[in-house]
């Protein structure tokens, strides 16, 4: 069985609220702290977005221990060669604590934005496959090269190379077919979220991605594994959550209900089971995860804080029955 972490994602329109999460989570036992790759707020909202790698070798440099995560960085936004000089440069600077999370990218807007072309879904999947075999030649070449469909490169001399061996975990996210057979080549972590095929989040189509659909995605990443010839139980698989916690019970109910709302979710019950959100009492939620453990082996629970308030609870009385 592998050791249950929990991972906290870092609010990233100001640094110091990013620092102040980070140092909390860091003092609080958390595992990872992690910082989404975007460009511009997802949310279609003009608020503030740091650059996800300057912000994580700011992380670097104030934390000690815990791991440092983009969740997920769009292959497409860098080249995956200065990708490999990045990531090697902050895996030196954290003193190995980097973990590589990597996508294909999803956002059409941010795409068009800033200039990016916008393949079809399965484009950048190849991409995203390529990219990783770019990023490892980076990592472990003492002369880096690679020719591919997408990428190419001769000699792109990378020192200092990563401190990990022999390269950074790498986890990537998502769970469309697709990537889930890209994740089943390469992947050391699956992070499960909920499809995005349309280049936006589509509400009616997050809400497909229920307990049987995961179950179905998860039998998917092990056939495409064993196609690959690597033992599926060699993945860890990680889920990024919501988290709506209160130690009053009608409060905890009316964040179900809310949170369905919002979610386009049938009613409370629904939310308090949708993979993508943890939603109840300390009690409540810590059954959810154990049932999450069980049932689809998840081992990584990464969550978005809504409150400071929120990430203490779940700390101090939801993360010591996994971590004992």
């Amino acid at each position: 069985m592998r050791q249950i972490k929990f991972g906290a994602l870092a609010p990233v329109p100001d640094f110091a609220k990013a620092r102040t999460l980070a140092e909390k989570a860091e003092a609080l036992g958390f595992y990872s702290v992690s910082v989404p790759d975007h460009l511009i707020n997802t949310h279609g909202k003009l608020i503030p977005e740091l650059e996800c790698f300057a912000a994580l070798t700011g992380l670097a440099v104030v934390t000690r221990r815990v791991r440092l995560l983009p969740l997920v960085t769009a292959m497409s936004y860098r080249n995956p060669a200065l990708l490999g000089k990045i990531t090697s440069s902050i895996d030196n600077i954290s003193g190995g604590r980097f973990i590589a999370g990597l996508g294909t990218g999803w956002l059409r807007r941010e795409y068009d934005a800033y200039g990016y072309p916008y393949p079809a879904n399965a484009q950048r999947a190849e991409q995203l496959a390529e990219g990783i075999e770019v990023l490892k030649a980076m990592w472990t070449q003492e002369e880096p090269s690679f020719h591919g469909r997408y990428f190419s490169i001769d000699k792109a001399y990378n020192v200092p190379k990563p401190i990990q061996k022999p390269h950074p975990p790498i986890l990537v996210g998502g769970a469309g077919s697709a990537v889930l057979k890209v994740a089943a080549r390469y992947a050391d972590t699956l992070n499960l979220i909920a499809p995005v095929t349309r280049g936006f989040v589509d509400y009616k189509e997050s809400a497909r991605f229920d307990k049987p659909d995961l179950r179905r995605r998860l039998g998917l990443l092990h056939k495409y594994a064993r196609e690959a010839g690597r033992d599926p139980q060699s993945i860890e698989i990680s889920s990024l959550s919501t988290v709506f916690i209160s130690g009053s019970e009608s409060e905890a109910d009316r964040m179900a209900r809310r949170a369905a709302e919002n979610m386009g979710l049938p009613d409370a019950e629904g939310a308090r089971n949708f993979p993508m959100l943890l939603v109840g009492t300390p009690d409540q939620v810590r059954r959810e995860i154990r049932s999450r453990i069980e049932e689809f082996n998840i081992t990584w629970f990464i969550g978005s804080f809504m409150t400071d308030e929120s990430l203490d609870l779940f700390a101090k009385q939801v993360i010591p029955e996994f971590t004992a």
